[in-house]
């Protein structure tokens, strides 16, 4: 692909994190939103006249078979993420799959299988790894500046009324806390501590089977993290780093933008990143720029880390005994 090609964006599925990624997706240099898709053609339309897209499609498959459209955005329920990346990488359309990737680890391997067998771009859209304030931490981690993180608490909850017409609630769409928001948390441990050694957690559940709390205890040789996800109460939202030397905050929201609060010999700072859009412009123009370069994977969101991502999330549901 030519860097002075303007990558032309389709968006399959358009809910609430759709219309955040398609306001973001118009602060973002060298390309631009052509075609949305919904199976209801009245809400394609209106979506499509709110971010000037071309074309509002009443299908997934008409969108996916475009000729025109380079990348496609899959923000659909996880249930049908496997089956629509497919879909799209066998039209070679680079894909950029909302998260979580899918809804087991089988799943997530035959997406990457066929993203291989069609030499076409496809990555897990986990923003918070792009983040300007996610990527200072993870420096700081690999730097050991303050040492070896020690212990880490992350948690994500928030009180959600009980509605089978939510698709939080939904057994068969991948709903529940775990796999909605409890990902961040356990993303923040693999991607700061690894892969633990050894994982413990409990959950509670709604009448549907539906989990509506989960509490993880992952172990490490020399650390431990504390980690939450609930839909029954609301909670910091925050990730506590016990550093040898110091101890790192990510303010609340951790997982979008936010800022970091370093705690030191009793001297306290707090490090801003000045934020002007959602946030989901760093990992748009991440996916731009391995496009741009006919890469077929990203150096920061790898295979193997959604692999691993979702080995432990599928660990974690063994546990507690939840299954889809």
């Amino acid at each position: 692909m030519s860097t002075t090609k303007t990558i032309k964006w389709g968006i399959l599925g358009l809910g609430k994190i759709a219309h955040k990624f398609a306001s973001d997706l118009k602060t973002v240099s060298g390309c631009e939103l052509y075609a949305v898709a919904s199976r209801n053609q009245e809400k394609a339309d209106e979506f499509a006249q709110i971010y000037q897209a071309k074309i509002a499609y009443d299908s997934y498959e008409k969108l996916a078979k475009d000729p025109a459209i380079d990348a496609i955005y899959i923000a659909t329920p996880h249930s049908l993420h496997k089956e629509l990346s497919i879909l799209c990488l066998q039209h070679k359309k680079a894909v950029f799959c909302e998260k979580a990737f899918a809804m087991n680890f089988d799943e997530v391997s035959e997406m990457i299988q066929t993203a291989k067998e069609n030499d076409t771009l496809l990555m897990e859209a986990l923003w918070t790894r792009f983040l300007p304030h996610y990527q200072f931490v993870i420096d700081v981690v690999k730097s050991e500046k303050y040492g070896k993180i020690k212990q880490l608490e992350a948690d994500f909850g928030f009180y959600a009324p009980y509605d089978l017409q939510n698709r939080v609630f939904r057994k068969e769409v991948g709903g529940g806390s775990l796999l909605d928001i409890g990902i961040y948390p356990i993303f923040a441990a693999l991607s700061t501590l690894g892969i633990p050694e050894k994982i413990e957690a409990k959950a509670t559940f709604f009448e549907n089977g539906v989990d509506s709390s989960c509490n993880m205890l992952f172990q490490y040789a020399n650390a431990k993290a504390y980690l939450k996800s609930t839909l029954l109460e609301n909670t910091p939202i925050t990730a506590i780093f016990q550093f040898e030397k110091a101890t790192l905050t990510i303010n609340r929201p951790f997982h979008g933008p936010s800022n970091v609060t370093i705690l030191q010999n009793n001297i306290e700072e707090t490090i801003d990143f000045n934020y002007s859009t959602h946030g989901y412009s760093f990992e748009i123009e991440h996916f731009n720029n391995l496009l741009q370069s006919n890469k077929k994977e990203s150096d920061l969101m790898t295979f193997e880390f959604s692999k691993s991502l979702m080995k432990t999330l599928d660990t974690v549901r063994n546990c507690i005994g939840l299954t889809y």
